[in-house]
């Protein structure tokens, strides 16, 4: 796929609605819906624009919010589905999510339905979801999808509460049939902005740590893990593996790039069925595309820059015509050591990341502790950048 053309992924927020509280919502949900979603008829439109980006059509993914929240939601997978999209959803863990909704999901054509679990443990999810049992209904969901032949997979924020449980999630999820573990790594956006939600973020070095652990499991899990901005990952990915095989890191790379791999073609399990993954190198605006619930487009979830609305412009034009995605795609502009990184290519750095932190999205992402060779033999920080990432890092 040529990302500067079309997308991996697109994604759309069907509502911001949702009866959770969690501490790190980037969308600061609440129970009631708005009045400016994007109707049924417009969500049919949408659903025509992603088809404008040709076969094999990009994924389309339901979220939030909570989908569930939609009494149209239903309708939506059927259409999206009778239309030859792939569609997978995000619902929350709240009573809407019955075993009846379950079925009815599964015969609607739902693809994978994905759940949260943010917690070894009830105290520790259920504080982070803000509402009590969350955790015994997620369970109870995973047991329906089973019944129906759901395919699911896990999200798991990843905090400083929940660095400690990661290894007992992992088991749980090694037995019970689960394609992916999605762990997002947090965005200080929404209410995770507020500064005793930004205090629980890893540091970079914990970042590292995680991704080595994260490696190591790849290889014996049941099961496929993937990172969520945190693309610095594949870094850690090609340099394990190059170790491995005897090879250059460099020759890898090549390699990588050349035949266009997704993470799965450089370390899996064989006890992990192979699913289909994004390749190397996907990241804002480049192979992900955002719909927020009032037409928004944006470069992704975490990343609040509007490039335009679905309701006055075609998606395909938006995504590869505006200055937004096009800036996003362009690494020739990246800042910092972002832009002499030998990793470039496959990485990019969390654009999110960089937003968020410093209100540049071309910034180095602070939050990666390698160090170039071309950015360690520079004899003088660029001027007017500022010093950005030692304060991240420890």
């Amino acid at each position: 796929m040529d990302f500067n053309q079309r997308p991996f992924t697109v994604v759309w927020e069907t509502t911001r609605a949702c009866d959770l509280a969690c501490v790190h919502c980037r969308a600061e949900a609440n129970p009631e819906r708005s009045k400016n979603e994007l109707t049924f008829a417009q969500a049919q439109e949408l659903v025509q624009r992603v088809k404008e980006f040709g076969t094999p059509y990009p994924l389309f993914i339901l979220t939030g919010g909570d989908p569930a929240k939609r009494s149209d939601i239903f309708d939506i997978i059927s259409y999206a589905r009778s239309e030859g999209l792939r569609v997978a959803m995000t619902p929350s863990a709240t009573p809407l999510i019955t075993r009846s909704a379950i079925q009815s999901f599964a015969q609607a054509g739902l693809v994978r339905l994905a759940v949260s679990l943010d917690g070894k443990d009830a105290a520790n999810h259920d504080s982070f979801r803000g509402v009590p049992g969350s955790l015994n209904h997620t369970i109870q969901i995973l047991d329906w999808c089973d019944e129906f032949g759901l395919e699911t997979q896990i999200h798991t924020t990843v905090t400083r509460h929940v660095l400690d449980d990661l290894p007992a999630i992992a088991d749980l999820i090694a037995t019970r049939g689960i394609k992916l573990w999605a762990l997002f790594l947090l965005i200080t956006i929404g209410r995770a902005a507020r500064p005793e939600i930004r205090r629980l973020n890893l540091s970079g070095l914990q970042f590292e740590a995680l991704f080595h652990w994260m490696y190591e499991l790849t290889k014996a899990a049941p099961f496929d893990v993937t990172p969520r901005e945190g693309y610095h990952y594949r870094r850690v990915l090609l340099q394990r593996r190059a170790a491995e095989l005897g090879i250059s890191v460099e020759d890898l790379l090549a390699k990588a790039e050349t035949n266009r791999w997704a993470p799965t073609d450089l370390a899996s399990s064989a006890r992990a069925t192979r699913i289909v993954r994004a390749p190397l190198g996907v990241n804002d605006g480049k192979g992900i595309l955002f719909v927020s619930h009032r037409g928004d487009v944006q470069p992704s979830g975490f990343l609040n820059l509007i490039a335009g609305n679905v309701r006055s412009q075609t998606l395909a034009d938006i995504y590869r015509r505006s200055k937004v995605f096009v800036q996003l795609r362009d690494y020739t502009a990246l800042k910092g050591k972002c832009g002499v990184c030998e990793f470039t290519s496959i990485c990019g750095g969390s654009r999110a990341r960089a937003f968020a932190v410093s209100g540049d999205p071309m910034r180095s992402d602070p939050y990666c502790v390698y160090q170039p060779l071309a950015w360690k033999n520079r004899r003088s920080r660029p001027k007017g950048e500022p010093k950005l990432d030692d304060q991240y890092l420890q």
